[in-house]
């Protein structure tokens, strides 16, 4: 991008047609046009080139090329319109009923695409697009008067004949705004009411990168609100077509390239450009020639102006403001913007540059929510910027906000009393308005709105609004405003928080009350479950969860009743146990060898055990496999996952990876202990019921529960397993003495 001056020594009316052509390419070709502001191109100071060189980012989105400067309409199929050449006034006016059936938008869409002027000359454009609907009835075919505004209809001729709508797109960019009419008819055959009849598509508002832009779409005249949509526009950061921008630029920093002859001095002198009479110096150098100078983004805002001039004698400034139109140096005016309070009754909005921007005071109530505003004292006050300014007050109020807009959308809120006056404050403000013959009515500002005193509303200030009445009476609350025909009370609500809090304290007194005679009828029952919860909360989170995978030999079905009165017993223990007699469903879907596999992989990933529960049958498998190790996988019942677990069990033994990971148990009557095969009793081995406490403190691992809790629990455990134990080695069930001898 590069300002491109007349040549030394030469007076402006000398320059040559041919150098005036060369500046007019070089400004098309590098864009200038899109930050220099009309008239900056004749400062005839004829010694320098000066450029701003912007940096490239990685884009994201592509988009539809329009070449030609030229506006554009087009309409669906059966439809007709014409757009009016020439920008017109946004004057939307008011609502007027619809005589008969008329044309309405009914929805409005907008699209991003790019307007050429050469190949790499683009400009960011928004794409419209407004769909229509007819509105209303007709009237009786006899009535011979036009349909929708087509007042050219002679007398006689039929409605029927078309309808016709004039519509108006506003488009609003800050600092620009603009509007165009869009003429559209409609056939007779098309026109059905409440019926889609088509849309129009308006191409193209041109917009700055990185800016927000609002668009109305209304007819006119006009029938119904209207819609509107905002969009916020991508920087060249989401541009993948950034070559074809020439205004593109990173974010992070502009250099500003002067391109001086050697040895030249000259001065440099950035300023802000306030007002016509105003110039607040920033940053001045004498430099000697060629110079590049960084800035950074945050720095530029749109009265940023760069003066430069020869240190020669009688020597011409040339001044240019580059970033008057572009939203982001707008949107660092804003950052840079700040309201001060000026006491005891004056405030003022600090900025480099001027804002059009209006002021206006409102009421932000404590825990959130909005700030309300407050018509009176201060309505929509246009504000200049470094200048005080006066609230008409009596008093200052922590509560009191000061809310500052552009173009209907708030940019600065602050409350400006807090830091004098303290924290917010849980009051209630009352707006009285005075009428003729000392009439006056008061209401209490709210969320929902102001609700009128006394209400029979069901909000907070309609439930007090009688004692807030006696409260202004008697002379508790503030005047903070008064001009004679209205006034704003602010009325302290503590004492109505304190009297609801001491109703809240007394009904926590009842229930510990209740809760005390409770706990003294029931003495021994509070003290077992006051156990119970402290023992739980001691043993932690990872013993109440550990998980225990129970393996065994279904050696008959007396022997499955005993596993699964076990594994039951466990699962009321700060247990979670996996057994295959609760997953025959999925054994029988993923046959034994894969079942055991997940349900090891999971039970060790998680930090939990593997219990083998060794019986008669399971001992003799465990010989059979350790006889035969080293011939190959063994064939094994469908259902049998003991079976199928030795392939993955017997390696963790013979390689020394099961202790920490295995736990082995058998019953007393059933099994000795010494019946288990050697290589199994490298792990903890434990004959239940009579070792159940300590079997059950290898299962809850190292935060198992104190001695005296786990003697309950195994008391617990063992009585679940009587019955099993008792049903098993009834005479005749094939479980009698003897036959836990091992052999």
């Amino acid at each position: 991008m590069r300002l491109l001056l007349p040549s030394p020594g030469a007076p402006p009316s000398q320059v040559s047609a041919e150098k005036e052509e060369e500046e007019r390419e070089i400004r098309r070709r590098t864009g200038l046009q899109a930050w220099v502001p009309p008239g900056a191109w004749k400062i005839p100071v004829p010694w320098f080139l000066l450029s701003l060189a912007l940096g490239r980012s990685p884009g994201v989105l592509s988009l539809e090329r329009l070449e030609g400067p030229q506006d554009t309409a087009r309409c669906s199929p059966g439809l007709s319109c014409h757009l009016w050449g020439d920008d017109v006034f946004c004057l939307p006016g008011s609502i007027v009923p619809a005589p008969g059936p008329v044309l309405v938008p009914m929805h409005l869409q907008t699209e991003l695409v790019l307007r050429c002027h050469q190949e790499n000359d683009c400009d960011l454009c928004v794409r419209v697009a407004v769909r229509l609907a007819v509105h209303g009835h007709g009237k009786e075919p006899e009535d011979e008067e036009t349909i929708g505004g087509a007042a050219d209809s002679e007398p006689g001729e039929p409605r029927n004949a078309s309808l016709q709508a004039q519509v108006v797109l506003s488009f609003q960019a800050y600092p620009k705004a603009r509007c165009v009419l869009l003429e559209v008819q409609v056939p007779a055959a098309l026109v059905q009411p409440s019926q889609p009849v088509g849309s129009i598509v308006f191409d193209c508002f041109e917009a700055a990168l990185g800016g927000e832009v609002r668009i109305w779409s209304y007819t006119q005249p006009r029938y119904q609100k209207g819609l509107n949509v905002t969009q916020q526009l991508p920087d060249c950061r989401g541009l993948e077509v950034r070559d074809s921008i020439q205004s593109c630029w990173d974010g992070d920093d502009v250099h500003l390239v002067l391109d001086v002859s050697e040895e030249q001095r000259f001065g440099l002198s950035m300023y802000w450009n306030q007002d016509s009479d105003t110039q607040k110096p920033w940053w001045h150098r004498n430099l000697t020639g060629p110079q590049t100078i960084t800035l950074n983004h945050t720095d530029l805002v749109p009265c940023l102006c760069i003066l430069v001039w020869p240190l020669e004698t009688d020597s011409v400034r040339t001044s240019i403001c580059p970033f008057k139109e572009d939203p982001r140096a707008h949107q660092n005016l804003w950052r840079a913007a700040r309201l001060r309070l000026l006491p005891p009754q004056g405030w003022r909005l600090d900025a480099p540059c001027p804002l059009p921007a209006e002021a206006a005071l409102c009421w932000q109530a404590p825990g959130g929510g909005p700030c309300q505003p407050l018509v009176p004292p201060l309505a929509s006050e246009n504000v200049t910027v470094n200048r005080a300014h006066e609230f008409p007050l009596l008093k200052g109020h922590p509560n009191l906000c000061v809310q500052v807009s552009s173009w209907e959308k708030l940019e600065l809120q602050e409350c400006l009393w807090a830091d004098s006056l303290g924290p917010l404050r849980d009051d209630m403000v009352l707006v009285e308005t005075r009428g003729p013959q000392d009439n006056r009515s008061l209401c209490a500002l709210e969320l929902s709105g102001c609700t009128p005193l006394p209400s029979k509303a069901s909000t907070r200030a309609a439930r007090l609004g009688e004692q807030l009445l006696q409260d202004l009476q008697s002379g508790q609350c503030v005047q903070l405003w008064d001009d004679g025909q209205g006034a704003l009370w602010a009325c302290p609500m503590e004492k109505y928080t304190h009297q609801r809090w001491a109703l809240v304290w007394l009904a926590c007194l009842l229930c510990a009350a209740a809760l005390l005679l409770f706990f003294l009828f029931n003495k021994d029952n509070v003290k077992g479950w006051l156990r119970l919860l402290k023992e739980d909360v001691r043993s932690g989170a990872a013993a109440r969860a550990r998980r225990v995978l129970l393996l065994y030999s279904a050696d008959d079905a007396g022997f499955e009743c005993l596993v699964g009165a076990l594994a039951s017993a466990l699962c009321q223990l700060p247990l979670r146990v996996a057994v295959d007699l609760w997953s025959r469903r999925e054994l029988s879907a993923q046959g034994p060898l894969a079942w055991f596999h997940a349900q090891r992989r999971q039970t060790l990933q998680e930090g939990g055990v593997v219990v083998l529960l060794f019986s008669p049958g399971a001992v003799a498998l465990c010989r059979e496999w350790l006889q035969d190790w080293g011939s190959g996988p063994r064939a094994h019942a469908p259902h049998d996952a003991f079976a199928a677990s030795l392939n993955c069990v017997l390696p963790d033994f013979l390689q020394g990876r099961a202790p920490g990971r295995y736990v082995g148990a058998c019953f007393d009557r059933l099994l000795q202990l010494d019946a288990v095969p050697a290589l199994f009793r490298t792990v903890p081995v434990f004959s239940l019921p009579s070792q159940l406490p300590d079997f059950l403190g290898a299962l809850e691992g190292p935060r198992a529960s104190r001695t005296g809790r786990l003697g309950e629990r195994a008391e617990h455990v063992s009585r679940a397993l009587q019955p099993a134990l008792d049903s098993c080695f009834r005479p005749g069930c094939g479980m009698g003495p003897g036959a836990g001898d091992g052999t």
